[in-house]
């Protein structure tokens, strides 16, 4: 059986191929695609795969993004880190999801479901909708107050006071505009996925920056870019070339 795994980080398609290899020798990855723009042209195109593992979050939008522009009759298994998405109710036809980390047991379980069913015609558009509707923030209420410890108190902390979120030695910080750096107690993912996606943008994966907080954006090589934030911030902010477009169309809006 050939699949094709639609995922923009490099470790998580290695690890997602390795559990398919253990699972299944025959089992073989036709593709690894890392953007919505890499996954619209390849599939505009014929193919041999007959299933498609594909993160939600890409490198340059939403998975969800490539079935406005282009059919893709191929069964979907999707994966993602956000429980709260609650996809189980999109477990239907051609959908089916995986959170991360992926776990191997699930990961058999779900090539078992696909092996014994009948094939699918794919995904529909009232689906997709649903699903953009859902995940996509369309009528979302964005996180407003952070709850963080600071020393013996707990203080509310307004997420337009933030300039970015960070990790720093493996702790996932909040630096405020002015220059206060309060430690929060969540995950990067789970931070990025409450916040307005109008006013902060996930750059890499130690940073989300708050479009306010951008002081310059200068050219780095190989297509990349740096940015310098305010507060200033000790640590080299780079975006990837993946990223560089879709990150200063967000900054041209």
């Amino acid at each position: 059986m050939q699949v094709i795994i639609v995922e923009d980080e490099l470790a998580a398609s290695e690890n997602l191929a390795y559990l398919l290899k253990s699972i299944d020798e025959t089992i073989e990855v036709e593709q690894v695609l890392e953007s919505v723009t890499d996954a619209v042209e390849y599939f505009s195109v014929p193919y041999k795969a007959s299933l498609i593992f594909m993160d939600i979050h890409l490198a340059d939008g939403l998975s969800f993004e490539i079935f406005e522009k282009v059919k893709v009759s191929t069964p979907i298994i999707f994966t993602t880190a956000y429980d709260q998405y609650a996809l189980k109710a999109f477990k239907v036809n051609s959908i089916d999801y995986l959170l991360k980390p992926i776990d191997e047991v699930e990961l058999l379980e779900a090539i078992r479901k696909f092996k014994s069913r009948t094939p699918d015609k794919g995904i529909d558009k009232q689906q997709i909708d649903s699903l953009l509707n859902l995940i996509g923030g369309r009528g979302q209420n964005y996180r407003e107050t952070f709850l963080v410890s600071h020393r013996d108190q707990l203080i509310p902390l307004k997420a337009d006071s933030i300039a970015y979120f960070r990790i720093d030695t493996g702790i996932v910080k909040g630096v405020t505009v002015d220059n206060q750096s309060y430690v929060m107690d969540t995950k990067l993912e789970e931070i990025e996925e409450g916040l307005d996606p109008a006013k902060f943008y996930r750059v890499n994966r130690q940073f989300i920056v708050k479009k306010d907080a951008l002081e310059s954006i200068k050219y780095y090589f190989n297509g990349k870019l740096i940015i310098t934030l305010s507060p200033a911030c000790d640590e080299k902010v780079v975006v990837s070339k993946a990223k560089a477009t879709a990150f200063k169309n967000w900054v041209n809006t």
